[in-house]
């Protein structure tokens, strides 16, 4: 690994003066960002009022950084990785005394892999990309410059280094890791300032910062997975919230353009392209369903009943029986260590404390197979990926809500219609037709990461994820 003069190199002190703010934000002429002695950027000097502080917060962090230009994208680049130096501090606090040391999971990466792989991400595609003002009609394989650490391709290329080999890398430690990320996103940001504020020029800077925001998730449902304590305030962000419950929607019947039109800013390639389809009238729940509405699902016995279960939802319940622990099979979500029969009492652990979670608060942690057989145990359906859409864009004033939780849908993961992968060929191409879709956004999505027309997608056996899901009317 590279090394500051300095050995102490991730305390080092950088400077990163970025260019005027748009004049249409007022109030604010310039910001200096310093890298702080925890690895973070903090403002050092700014000429904000409070409100515009606020505003440019609500900027960097919205759906519409889709379209952002320049200035927002420096801003937004630099909140991605505090947020993701700020998470990595959580790991650092309950496992930098054992080197990070984790068990090998399918799901999970080693954390300093982890770290080490989003900068490494953003090098590959900005720093080290001769083609990047291409935008997606960059050539996937050209020839790329060398990295500012030898060994990067070596260790963070997840294309090429394969996920259990992962662990036995001798990767650089955590000062080193921080370093490189601040290396990358000095060189990124200095790129950006000279860059046009055309869609094609910075495709490949909303790409990665869109990339960081999932590997931030990442760390978030890993640490749920490994049961790592955080602190208060993250504890109580990473919660969900309660909701109201209303009654089903009626959807009237509509030609709907789903995806992402051409000319709208950034868009993930499994977005495209934008095309119209007949939906037909739906009735779709309100909101996600509730813990309390699938307790009554297992108190009356629906992790016994094999007619209610998609046939590999069965097999892979029977699987569980095997599991140490788990002789009598799976009877909850994952996490879910008590499932009241006579209260209704759910007690989850959450980040290795165990809580109880209210009959109001969204019912999370299940596989889409487990999903799927609550549907049909209550005589309903799980949503289109179409259907879920019209009613995200259509129905939220009637009281359609989301965002709690990623949501499970009945539509598996396919290429829109003239389909053409993006650059960044393992994004999607590689996983159609074996995942599912969700919609929505999770308690720990980032803001500007929650739009309605993005697909998420993971295998039907995944529960380790912030998901959920909602019904239609059959």
């Amino acid at each position: 690994m590279s090394q500051w003069p300095d050995k102490n190199c991730a305390q080092r002190c950088a400077v990163c003066q970025l260019p005027l703010f748009d004049s249409g934000i007022a109030g604010l002429t310039s910001t200096t960002f310093f890298f702080n002695l925890t690895g973070s950027f903090i403002v050092a000097s700014s000429t904000p009022s409070f409100s515009t502080a606020t505003s440019v917060s609500g900027l960097i962090d919205s759906p519409r950084m889709r379209g952002a230009g320049r200035e927002l994208l420096s801003l937004a680049l630099m909140d991605a990785r505090n947020h993701t130096l700020h998470l990595f501090g959580q790991y650092q606090k309950a496992l930098g005394a054992s080197n990070f040391v984790v068990p090998v999971l399918p799901t999970v990466n080693p954390p300093l892999w982890e770290l080490g792989h989003v900068g490494w991400f953003q090098e590959w595609w900005i720093g080290r990309n001769m083609q990047r003002a291409l935008g997606d009609r960059c050539a996937p394989a050209h020839a790329r410059l060398a990295s500012i650490e030898p060994n990067a391709d070596n260790w963070w290329d997840s294309a090429h280094v394969p996920h259990n080999s992962r662990w036995a890398l001798a990767l650089p430690d955590a000062d080193q890791t921080r370093a490189y990320l601040l290396d990358t996103l000095e060189s990124t940001l200095e790129l950006l300032a000279k860059s046009s504020d055309e869609d094609d020029a910075l495709y490949f800077y909303r790409l990665c910062l869109f990339h960081e925001d999932m590997h931030a998730e990442a760390l978030v449902y890993t640490a749920q997975t490994l049961g790592l304590q955080l602190d208060r305030p993250l504890l109580q962000a990473y919660t969900p919230a309660p909701m109201a419950v209303r009654e089903p929607l009626l959807i009237p019947a509509t030609a709907w353009q789903l995806g992402s039109a051409a000319g709208s800013g950034f868009a993930f390639d499994n977005e495209k392209s934008a095309h119209t389809i007949n939906v037909p009238e739906f009735e779709i729940d309100a909101q996600p369903v509730t813990w309390a509405q699938f307790v009554e699902f297992v108190d009356d016995g629906g992790y016994d009943h094999e007619e209610l279960w998609h046939p590999s939802g069965w097999q892979w319940l029977q699987g569980m029986a095997n599991v140490q622990g788990q002789y009598q099979g799976r009877r909850g979500p994952r996490h879910v260590d008590q499932i009241g029969v006579a209260s209704g009492a759910v007690m989850q652990t959450r980040f290795g404390q165990a809580m109880r979670m209210q009959g109001n608060q969204p019912a999370m942690h299940m596989t889409w197979f487990e999903a799927d057989a609550w549907c049909r145990w209550a005589g309903r359906r799980l949503p289109f990926e179409v259907e879920w859409e019209v009613a995200a864009h259509t129905a939220v004033r009637r009281g359609f809500r989301w965002g709690d939780v990623w949501e499970w849908t009945g539509t598996t993961f396919r290429p829109y219609p003239h389909f053409k992968a993006d650059p960044y060929l393992d994004y999607s191409q590689p996983w159609f037709g074996t995942h599912k879709v969700l919609r929505g956004a999770s308690f720990a999505t980032r803001a500007r990461m929650k739009s309605p027309k993005y697909r998420n997608f993971y295998l039907p056996g995944r529960d380790d994820i912030f998901c959920g899901f909602r019904s239609c009317a059959l």
